[in-house]
């Protein structure tokens, strides 16, 4: 009897605490949660909007509901999506509180994306138009900061700070030499058009090919040329004597900055609060009064003109594409297809902008994709707007669009596709001692499993990755109207900078988000009665929390072990992950 009491009893407190700290965790993730949906701040007259990358400004909205979150401090990094912030730098443009805007970019935030750094760039060049004014003062300048800073009217540095100012560079790492060392096998099935497709490159070279060293040279001086040429123009300076500038590293120190014309002034930060009061900033006890852009876009309301209006959809095509349904940092692609559905059924909605921010992935899924592109189309006008990213499969689901806007610095095309396998039968048995054998009831029943692909399941393959590519740009050749001969010249999975991107064909406009609504705005003819609505997906419930912690804390543990690498690490795994045959276009150039 007693041993039945005392285990009711160690049963009964078992339940009891599991209950208990349950309940806790529901409360701490509850209120990790409330923390990210962002703060408000009154705005007192005479403010100034300061925009200290306190949050990460995002190509789209987060479907995480714990995005931003380091698991091991607690502490979070707010994320403010693109439409969020441009719809509040044009709110502060008409708002008699707000004075102008002061850069001060040394939050931990920043912006995800080099594309996104022009649109930014873009609005404050709109709101600069109302009369307002653009200071910018930092003790050190990145390139990415630099960049965004040479807006500015008056630009600041640290009398004992710096400014990195180098040009652009793209490198490449390579793994071939490690999957020898550990015995693995890659085969790689691409057509032979596609030289230019060099996702598979580091895994079976060591070093870049001459199609991808000519591809890549030619990307990053075309949008090295429109940041520097941004800079020539809102500072005076003269393309030769930047190109000698660049070159010898010779801004470099506060002194040399303020010498050729990148700076104005040299103070420290104390000081500006004399140049914003100079500017009609209010002073409180605290300093001088200012609302961070984060803070202002939280009470910048939804497009509430008339509830019952005529509506412009807003949907978001951000991530790797992926087969099947889901939620995440992927593009699901059956998922996305009936959520294009859905804005195809409701007859409120006159005219579509989908944001593509995508390096592609999956064939199979942005095929599907695409034919619910082309279903839309036939109903609506459809404007696509390119992100930093919208290459191989990310323009593919593209193409069918009425017109595609893309910013000069977004890298699109990547026209192709390719086909990877890895067999690891080698590394298991060389490595770990494991062997495998079996039996199988036809010749090619069998793949990678006793042995090698054979001359049959290699065509098999191939063939499958040619059809690909013959459907990728006969699809590229209707939908953007362009005789197939052109569609091949510039295909073969060669990226191209939207600047030059617009000179090809492949994209009608270069412009922002901003662009891509009026002109879907203009194409439906609604005038000046809309609403704009994002479609966006927010997983809700514990089950969602719980599943985006896990992520987040193995995400956590693995940084800690790789550190630096980390996002080589992902980028392997990325690739690695790709099933069958891919359009993908792993490319990136980032402005620091």
């Amino acid at each position: 009897m007693n041993f039945f009491k005392t285990f009711l009893a160690g049963l009964l407190a078992f339940v009891a605490g599991t209950f208990l700290v349950s309940f806790l965790w529901i409360l701490v993730l509850m209120g990790i949660a409330g923390s990210m949906g962002g703060s408000k701040a009154t705005v007192a007259p005479g403010s100034v909007l300061k925009i200290d990358f306190s949050e990460v400004l995002t190509d789209a909205p987060s479907s995480d509901p714990l995005e931003g979150l380091d698991v091991m401090t607690l502490q979070t990094t707010p994320r403010l999506p693109l439409f969020k912030a441009l719809r509040a730098l044009e709110a502060a443009a008409a708002d008699d509180r707000i004075k102008g805007v002061y850069l001060r970019m040394n939050g931990t935030g920043g912006v995800a994306g080099t594309a996104l750094l022009e649109e930014l760039r873009a609005a404050l060049e709109e709101f600069k138009q109302s009369g307002k004014f653009v200071v910018a003062y930092n003790e050190t300048y990145s390139q990415g900061q630099y960049y965004l800073a040479s807006v500015a009217d008056r630009i600041c540095l640290q009398p004992e700070g710096g400014l990195d100012w180098t040009g652009l560079a793209s490198n490449v790492t390579f793994y071939k030499g490690l999957l020898d060392k550990l015995d693995l096998n890659v085969e790689v099935f691409r057509p032979t058009a596609c030289k230019y497709k060099s996702a598979v490159e580091p895994f079976i070279l060591d070093k870049m090919s001459s199609a991808n060293r000519e591809q890549m040279q030619e990307l990053v001086n075309s949008m090295w040329n429109t940041i520097s040429g941004d800079v020539c123009a809102s500072r005076g300076i003269d393309s030769v004597q930047m190109r000698r500038i660049t070159d010898n590293l010779e801004v470099t120190l506060p002194e040399e900055a303020l010498q050729y014309g990148f700076v104005d002034e040299l103070l420290y930060e104390d000081q500006m609060d004399d140049v914003l009061a100079d500017l009609g900033v209010a002073c409180d006890d605290d300093g001088f009064r200012c609302v961070t852009l984060g803070e202002y876009a939280a009470q910048v309301g939804a497009d509430l003109k008339n509830i019952s209006a005529d509506q412009v959809a807003i949907v978001y095509a951000d991530g790797q594409i992926v087969d099947g349904e889901g939620y995440g940092k992927e593009i699901y692609g059956n998922t996305l297809a009936a959520k294009l559905a859905d804005v195809r059924r409701n007859e409120k909605v006159k005219a579509v902008v989908v944001r593509v921010n995508s390096p592609g992935g999956s064939a199979l899924a942005s095929d599907v994709i695409w034919r619910e592109m082309e279903l839309l189309r036939a109903e609506k006008p459809v404007i696509v707007s390119m992100g930093s990213y919208a290459a191989s499969g990310g323009y593919y689901i593209s193409c069918p669009a009425d017109v595609i806007v893309a910013d000069r610095l977004t890298l699109t095309g990547s026209i192709g596709v390719f086909g990877m396998v890895l067999d690891p039968r080698e590394a298991l048995k060389n490595k770990l001692g494991i062997t495998v054998d079996g039996v199988q009831s036809n010749t090619s029943s069998d793949f990678l499993g006793k042995g090698p692909l054979t001359p049959v399941q290699r065509s098999m393959i191939m063939r499958g990755v040619d059809k690909v590519y013959s459907t990728f740009t006969k699809d590229v050749s209707e939908g953007r109207n362009l005789p197939l001969e052109q569609v091949l010249e510039i295909a073969g999975g060669r990226v191209w900078s939207g600047e030059d991107a617009l000179g090809i064909g492949l994209v009608d406009a270069c412009g922002g988000l901003k662009t891509a609504l009026a002109l879907a705005v203009d194409k439906a003819g609604l005038g000046e009665e809309y609403r704009i609505v994002e479609v966006t997906e927010q997983p809700t419930g514990l089950a969602a929390i719980l599943s985006s912690l896990n992520m987040s804390v193995r995400a956590a543990f693995t940084r800690s072990d790789l550190g630096a690498m980390m996002k080589e690490y992902e980028a392997v795994r990325e690739v690695l992950s790709q099933q069958g045959i891919v359009m993908y276009s792993p490319c990136r150039v980032e402005l620091k």
